[in-house]
């Protein structure tokens, strides 16, 4: 059996390993609540609470985030498995929780508040900056520099992406053409309402035209390796920030249909993803490369170049809007916590 000194370490790894959400921390501290107020669950019994304990979850989660977790169900469910907390590690954790009367529960919700602590003043520095002020690799590192944040940064890149992408292409008026060739107007005459339906074509009309756009997928979980952005002229937009081996490279590439892919990445990372794409025969899928450096430079230009009056706020608006989206802000205890009286628990070992 394992001692509370080792439940508590699988606990603060499943804690450091989460997003700035804290869902599967969130979880467990439901299920503990749930065994000390109404009882009836074994914490040794999986399917006790392993389906049940979502729904415990998200009923917290969304007043405090204001969403529920949307992560695949076998994502969700890897948090019994061996190497997060299993049931005999849970079973050790509801031990400690009813001999504290709740400490277990108060320990993880503090934990969630002093993340999104970190964070709040992370994204203060955006909030207050001006296009003459802001700094995009100011404001990468702060999160690099924040251990409690880093689970977060991939999400981060894939804002700071999707403004700057979002507000160029609009900027710069791009458009897109859709035609049909008049070599297969015979065939349009057989499938014009399908045509019309599908791509806004038919005899009378053989050319489209529409503002180029690019989008964000939504929320993603960290088992998630696939599309994070895509365009309506074509590429997907695939943003890694962390080290790639082949197994990541062979799951990005199989999860994303397009013959076309543009990979955002550090700079030190560019030539070991080429090279690993080359190895499994996609080289000639990768449309380009974007790098960190690729990214500054940009952003500099849009807030402080030539254009800067035309796209410097435009952009920033866009990031500040895409962020506070992402990332709620926490201003205040729900009534559902503030009912637990949480405050007035407390432990020397769960501190």
């Amino acid at each position: 059996m394992p001692t509370r000194v080792e439940a508590k370490k699988a606990l603060d790894t499943v804690i450091s390993k989460s997003r700035v959400h804290l869902y599967k921390p969130i979880q467990i501290a439901e299920i503990l609540y749930r065994i000390r107020t109404i009882g009836g669950i074994d914490p040794l019994k999986l399917e006790d609470y392993r389906t049940k304990s979502k729904k415990w979850r998200d009923k917290v989660s969304l007043p405090l985030l204001g969403r529920v977790c949307t992560s695949s169900a076998k994502f969700q469910d890897n948090l019994f498995e061996d190497n997060a907390v299993p049931p005999i590690m849970l079973n050790e954790l509801n031990k400690e929780n009813i001999r504290t009367g709740g400490a277990v529960e108060a320990y993880i919700y503090r934990r969630f508040t002093n993340k999104h602590s970190q964070l709040s003043d992370a994204l203060l520095y955006c909030y207050e900056s001006s296009k003459d002020t802001f700094h995009v690799k100011q404001f990468i590192d702060s999160f690099w520099n924040e251990p409690g944040l880093k689970r977060s940064l991939d999400k981060v890149y894939e804002i700071i992406v999707y403004s700057l992408f979002a507000t160029l292409v609009e900027a710069l008026n791009f458009k897109v053409e859709v035609s049909i060739d008049e070599s297969r107007f015979n065939l349009l005459s057989e499938f014009e309402d399908f045509s019309q339906k599908v791509m806004c074509l038919d005899f009378s009309n053989p050319t489209h035209i529409q503002d180029a756009r690019v989008y964000r997928v939504g929320v993603t979980n960290a088992a998630d390796r696939g599309l994070d952005m895509y365009s309506n002229w074509g590429p997907a937009i695939q943003i890694k920030h962390l080290s790639l081996d082949i197994s990541l490279a062979e799951d990005i590439v199989s999860s994303v249909s397009s013959d076309r892919i543009v990979i955002v990445c550090k700079d030190a990372e560019k030539d070991v993803i080429v090279s690993l794409l080359t190895q499994i025969g996609w080289r000639s899928h990768i449309q380009s490369v974007v790098t960190e450096c690729d990214l500054i430079n940009w952003y500099e230009k849009a807030l402080r170049g030539k254009y800067s009056e035309i796209i410097g706020d435009k952009l920033l608006e866009c990031l500040i809007n895409e962020i506070t989206e992402e990332f709620p802000s926490v201003d205040d205890v729900p009534e559902i916590l503030k009912k637990r009286h949480y405050e007035n628990i407390s432990d020397p070992f769960w501190v």
